[in-house]
Parts: structure tokens; C-alpha cells; sequence
């Protein structure tokens, strides 16, 4: 089990904020997968369970994307190495779904996602923005989360977790053939098969 502490974000223009970002259990999970997942709580996430997000230019907060080379392949992960998950309950260009005790295991990232220097990616960056004024970075219109079990940079632990977890990976997230760029912008990724049953709560 890994618990993450007190970790330091930085939010718009408001300054630094501490934010618990996660705590939870983790199990292995070393399927491929390429898709986004949601949670069917109501209530709306709170800054103190949010990861990610640095502050660019004229004060917008911004989540720095890349690719990382992990055991299950090449995901799609924060400045820092962590993998990013999406959820297949949430709908595209809503807010997240994932509330109250979801968000201790699936911190979600801050802030307007924008590539890395250097990085190509096929999916469209953008971020949504919830009923609280929490912007969440997003991908393909798709909520993003990182994983409170996931303990070091290209971990990809929560994999298929409860079958609603996906990573981001394949064609959604590499633009190497132009037609599956095309598809990878109107639709989101579907789950990619996992070597193992899902796991963790589902939420």
C-alpha cells in the first residue's frame, strides 16, 4: 500500500495550495489498455484531491502531457512519468464524475492539458470545467486522473482497475497513422483487452 502525502500544486492565479493527493491500496494489473472511465457519485471534486497543474503564461494553469515507454507499452503520462487514466463512466465534455472517496485513489489533474515540448499526440488537449471551478485537464474531451497506486513514475497499476480504468494508449494516442489521428479526435478511446480480470472498487 502507498500513501501519497501532502504535495504542493499550483492553481490559476490563486498561488500554491496544499492537496492531499491520494492514499489507497494498489494491485498489479500489467494489461494494455486504452481507455477513460467515470464514477457514478454525485458530488463535484474538491481541490484537495487534485494533482498536476502548473501555471504558464498569463497565469493559465496548464498540465504538461508526454508519452512514457511503460511495461504494457507507451501511455500517456504527466510532466512527471505518472500514467494518466481516463474513465469510462464519465461523458465526454462533462465534468468529472469521479467524487468524494474515488478521488483518494484518482486524483484528477489540473489545469488545461497541453503537449510537452517535442511530443506529438493524436487525441485533442483541452480541459473541462466543473460546476466549482475546478479545471480538469482533458483528453479527447475526456476527464484525466493519475493513480494513488501507482508509485513511481510509469507505474501502471491501476490498469482495468474495477473494469472502468483505462490508460491511454495505441493509436488514441500516437498520431504514427493519420486516419487513426482522425478517429482518436471525435471519439474516445475504447478499453484495450487486459491480461487480468479488473480489479479495485469500480467506483
Amino acid at each position: 500500500m502507498r500513501k501519497r502525502g501532502w504535495a504542493v500544486a499550483v492553481v490559476g492565479l490563486s498561488g500554491l495550495v496544499p492537496v492531499l493527493a491520494a492514499c489507497g491500496s494498489s494491485a498489479a494489473n500489467t494489461g494494455a489498455g486504452s481507455a477513460y472511465g467515470g464514477s457514478g457519485l454525485s458530488a463535484t471534486p474538491t481541490s484537495s484531491a487534485m494533482s498536476g497543474g502548473t501555471t504558464g503564461r498569463m497565469g493559465t494553469s496548464t498540465a504538461r502531457l508526454t508519452i512514457r515507454t511503460t511495461k504494457i507499452g507507451k501511455v500517456l503520462t504527466d510532466a512527471k512519468g505518472d500514467t494518466l487514466y481516463w474513465y469510462s463512466k464519465d461523458t465526454k465534455d462533462g465534468p468529472s464524475t469521479c467524487t468524494g472517496s474515488c478521488l483518494k485513489e484518482w486524483p484528477v489533474v489540473t489545469g488545461k492539458a497541453v503537449a510537452a515540448p517535442g511530443v506529438q499526440l493524436a487525441g485533442v488537449l483541452g480541459a473541462i470545467t466543473d460546476a466549482g471551478g475546478t479545471v480538469q485537464a482533458s483528453y479527447n474531451g475526456y476527464p484525466l486522473y493519475t493513480y494513488a497506486g501507482d508509485m513511481t513514475p510509469g507505474d501502471t497499476a491501476g490498469n482495468g482497475a474495477g473494469g472502468v480504468w483505462h490508460v491511454i494508449t495505441g493509436s488514441t494516442l500516437t498520431s504514427a497513422a493519420s486516419t487513426a489521428a482522425g478517429a482518436a479526435r471525435t471519439s474516445a478511446p475504447s478499453p484495450a483487452k487486459t491480461t487480468s480480470g479488473g480489479y479495485g472498487s469500480g467506483w
